[in-house]
């Protein structure tokens, strides 16, 4: 466990601000933070020079009350440990990210007010318009000398306390900010143009260099930009010099989540994985993340019509930039859909890897709601478990349930039964069936693609896949692999099943095509006779 990480970090925040003032020439660095990051980059700016002002948003003055909040938020979710004075502080597990022992009892003695920011002459605060809690900070830094603009604009909740796909950019912020610094450029002559005549970004290095978890030479992380419509965003992770194994994998955005994945997984995997010689491209598809949006269009489009395209277009990247032919296509949820998408549309792909599938035909016009509609439709308990937890049949009787709902989705569940079985008919019978899960699944593996499923217990897809797939699972055989993990939600946000799922994933990408080690072939004989997949 790593020791005080908010001294970690904020050094490497300073750091950064070394760097990009070496690589780029420029000679004034202004920190820009949301909540947490505000604090590390005030702590940041007292270690490096380079920093002359900083912007502030939603600041979290108080890293007593930030703990606090995120006990509010275990509670929420189920996972509660014991926050305790400096001497007794315990490591904290939040949202899939980890705060240690010791970064738990420095952040209760941290304190914004209390800080000293001698190189911040200039600062940028946006508040909460809804929740103002930073206007005594602003004030105590006018008061010490700063020139401090303060603003509580709205649009805060809306990005960052909503889901990914329904996450909205606060367009008052970013206008407040873009005047702010227009100011700030009026009144620094030393830089008229605000970039400096040194600047080339031509000629700049575009290699990001990794300390490796073991001794030896350094991994790299390299950003590319595909040439597609529209142009596909990655970062590449590429083993060390002459290690490069034969195999690559690509990382699709899980949801509206970009490029670093849930939990920031996809960046954990990539560099596991190039350890062992393998390339890793984690890219953004259009409109998520870095990726750039069609124009009129939504920039927040989880399943972009564009997707298998981009995909072939960054598989052909692979083969001709690095010569590997042996290439996984690999993601969670809407990821988990686009691998599928790809391997059916005959994309050159060697294996397609599916975490939590929630969908395998999505249809232009689909909205959310009706994933999640599809979701109960196949597995009505999960229905049941969510809406009506306790009480079912007093609750029924006074009107508390909506028995209207609960008769239509039992009905279609029934009719999903019904369709099961004229599915499987039809297959028997070899008659051709539009976009149908199962015989899909057979072509793709018929050309030699390997496939793989991982569920958590519990999660809707696996009622999906089984209603379908249907006997085509089965007559797969080792083709199609599924296993299941216990204590796991939809995106794996606990370190115990993200470890379970990344001992997995490796296990079936570093396998032999097809040839399946005996221990993950015992756990999966028996995870599927307890699902009984197909």
């Amino acid at each position: 466990m790593l020791a005080d990480q908010l001294a970690a970090w904020s050094d490497d925040v300073a750091a950064a601000a070394g760097e990009l003032q070496r690589r780029t020439g420029v000679k004034r660095v202004i920190l820009m933070g949301f909540r947490f990051g505000v604090l590390t980059a005030s702590l940041a700016s007292a270690k490096c020079d380079a920093v002359s002002a900083l912007i502030a948003i939603a600041p979290l003055t108080s890293g007593k009350r930030y703990l606090s909040e995120l006990r509010m938020i275990q509670m929420a979710s189920g996972k509660v440990s014991d926050i305790r004075h400096p001497a007794g502080a315990r490591p904290m597990e939040v949202g899939g990210f980890t705060l240690s022992a010791a970064t738990v009892s420095a952040l209760t003695g941290t304190d914004l007010s209390a800080l000293n920011l001698p190189n911040l002459p200039d600062v940028l605060v946006i508040d909460r318009s809804d929740i103002q809690g930073a206007r005594a900070w602003a004030d105590s830094l006018s008061q010490r000398g700063a020139r401090v603009q303060y603003a509580a604009l709205p649009g805060f909740a809306r990005m960052m306390m909503t889901q990914p796909h329904l996450s909205l950019v606060p367009q008052s912020m970013i206008a407040a900010t873009r005047d702010w610094l227009s100011g700030l450029a009026i009144r620094d002559p030393e830089h008229p143009s605000g970039i400096p005549p040194a600047w080339n970004s031509a000629t700049q290095d575009r290699q990001l260099e990794l300390a490796p978890a073991r001794s030896g030479d350094m991994l790299s992380e390299v950003p590319v930009l595909l040439a597609c419509e529209p142009p596909v965003f990655g970062i590449v992770t590429e083993p060390r010099p002459g290690e490069m194994g034969r195999r690559a994998v690509i990382l699709l955005n899980a949801g509206a989540t970009h490029h670093v994945g849930p939990n920031r997984m996809y960046v954990t995997l990539a560099r596991r994985w190039a350890e062992r010689g393998d390339l890793v491209l984690r890219i953004d598809l259009a409109g998520l993340g870095d990726g750039a949006a069609v124009a009129g269009r939504s920039e927040i489009e989880v399943y972009p019509s564009e997707a298998v395209e981009q995909i072939r277009a960054t598989v052909e990247f692979i083969r001709g930039e690095y010569g590997i032919t042996n290439i996984a296509a690999a993601g969670l949820c809407s990821g988990a859909y686009h691998a599928l998408r790809a391997a059916v549309a005959k994309v050159p792909v060697s294996q397609i890897v599916m975490v939590n599938p929630l969908n395998f035909n999505w249809n232009q016009g689909d909205t959310h709601d009706d994933l999640q509609w599809l979701g109960y439709k196949h597995n009505p308990d999960m229905y049941l478990r969510q809406v009506v937890p306790s009480k079912f049949w007093k609750k029924l009787f006074s009107g508390q349930i909506n028995w209207r709902r609960l008769l239509k989705l039992y009905g279609c569940y029934g009719y999903e039964l019904i369709q099961w079985v004229a599915r499987d008919c039809a297959r028997a019978l070899r008659l051709p069936l539009p976009r149908d899960l199962g015989s899909e699944l057979e072509q793709v593996a018929a050309r030699g693609v390997d496939i793989v499923f991982v569920f958590s217990r519990g999660d809707p897809g696996i009622a999906l896949l089984r209603h379908q797939g249907g006997s085509a699972i089965r007559r797969l055989g080792q083709r199609c692999r599924i296993h299941i993990v216990d204590g796991a939600d939809h995106i794996f946000s606990q370190s115990g099943p993200r470890a379970a799922l990344e001992a997995i994933l490796s296990k079936e990408l570093f396998a032999p095509p097809v040839q399946v080690p005996d221990a993950i072939r015992a756990m999966q004989g028996s995870l599927i006779n307890e699902e009984q997949v197909g």
